[in-house]
């Protein structure tokens, strides 16, 4: 290994050398990021420590970058198409299925599905708009008082426990899940229920949706498939084995007769393609969020985050080699861990702060942990 200050020396050649002109011949704004490439490769080369996993975090870094750009981005992009695509679903279920409803329920099931539908929806768009616009939480950057168990070597602020550096947000996040692009925000302490809260609530209309609208979706897509075979029949073009439609008949009892057929005009077909497209859409969303959904549920459960199950799976495995058991110190049981998710204290929290929108906040600050004592019911509820 060579001394340090051959190092330095090194290192302050690559970041200069593209600044002299009778050298580089690059343009100005390239000369940063080549330098910056070269300088990655060859510091791979003045460390005795060198092992595989440096090399590839080393030659990866460029991808990282361009993956937290990509995702800074299009943050807004992604929240403008989850604002779209719920909004296009809300219309198609008032302007298509709604009249459908009136029409053909009873007055029982109408008020079920109006009462139902408009609380899905209320909970669906509160917990979106205070899990994208409420801060996850950061360290404060000087308090003296404050135990940590690290120092963010990017940040260089003490790193309190449970807190991680997000390179998207480019700071330190309290108690970090994930960054969530479709949220375009980091999901931490002071956001981390409403973003639960979303999910639940988006799986559980995605999944009334798709349940409610099988029939129609059937009817639909039936529909637009005699159409076709109608217009095909127009054209010429055998068809055999054509779906009956009401007020439809083969084409084979046609011979000889003159049946006038009902008219498919644009607005049918609008009808049924809306149908299908919302249809398709909620029952794709039920399957892919219901599955995210359940694994936060199992991480809530165990009184982890997404990044704390990662670190608590190696801790275990290193551990039990030593013969020893891993115990999540932030896992206060099962029922406890969701009343203080939830930030639930009595009975009738389970109505006011979880079944029906809620702003209040989390328990604790997200910098000391703590305060909640270990026993077998912490609200006795």
């Amino acid at each position: 290994m060579r001394p340090c200050s051959t190092i330095m020396h090194l290192l302050l050649r690559c970041l200069r050398g593209c600044g002299r002109h009778s050298r580089c011949r690059l343009p100005r704004h390239l000369r940063q990021p080549v330098s910056y490439i070269k300088l990655l490769f060859k510091s791979l080369y003045f460390n005795s420590l060198t092992n595989s996993e440096v090399v590839m975090d080393s030659l990866l870094e460029p991808v990282f970058w361009m993956v937290e750009v990509v995702t800074r981005w299009f943050g807004k992009v992604f929240v403008f198409l989850v604002v779209a695509l719920t909004s296009s679903v809300v219309f198609i279920a008032y302007y298509c299925l709604l009249p459908l409803v009136l029409q053909t329920y009873t007055p029982g099931w109408i008020m079920w599905h109006i009462c139902y539908g408009n609380w899905i929806i209320v909970m669906i768009a509160f917990h979106y708009y205070k899990a994208t616009k409420t801060p996850p939480g950061n360290p404060p950057q000087m308090k003296k008082d404050i135990p940590f168990v690290s120092v963010c070597k990017k940040c260089v602020i003490p790193k309190p426990a449970r807190s991680h550096h997000c390179g998207i947000c480019k700071t330190c996040i309290l108690k970090m899940d994930h960054h969530c692009p479709w949220l375009n925000n980091c999901v931490g302490h002071y956001n981390h229920r409403y973003f639960f809260s979303f999910c639940v609530y988006l799986t559980l209309g995605c999944m009334y949706c798709s349940i409610s609208g099988r029939n129609l979706f059937i009817d639909a897509y039936n529909a637009i498939d005699q159409f076709r075979h109608m217009e095909a029949e127009k054209q010429g073009v055998p068809v055999t084995g054509i779906g009956l439609l009401i007020g439809i008949v083969p084409s084979e009892a046609l011979a000889g007769k003159v049946i006038s057929q009902p008219s498919y005009n644009y607005k049918d077909r609008m009808f049924h393609k809306s149908v299908i497209y919302m249809w398709v859409l909620t029952s794709t969303v039920t399957v892919a969020l219901g599955a995210l959904t359940l694994w936060h549920a199992v991480l809530i459960t165990r009184g982890e985050t997404s990044i704390e199950r990662h670190i608590n799976d190696k801790e275990a495995k290193r551990l039990a080699k030593l013969g020893k058991v891993y115990r999540n110190p932030f896992n206060y049981g099962k029922l406890n861990n969701w009343k203080v998710f939830f930030g639930v204290e009595k009975r009738s929290h389970w109505l006011t702060r979880v079944v029906l929108p809620s702003g209040h906040t989390p328990y604790g600050d997200g910098l000391t942990w703590d305060i909640y004592p270990l026993k077998k019911d912490m609200f006795p509820v």
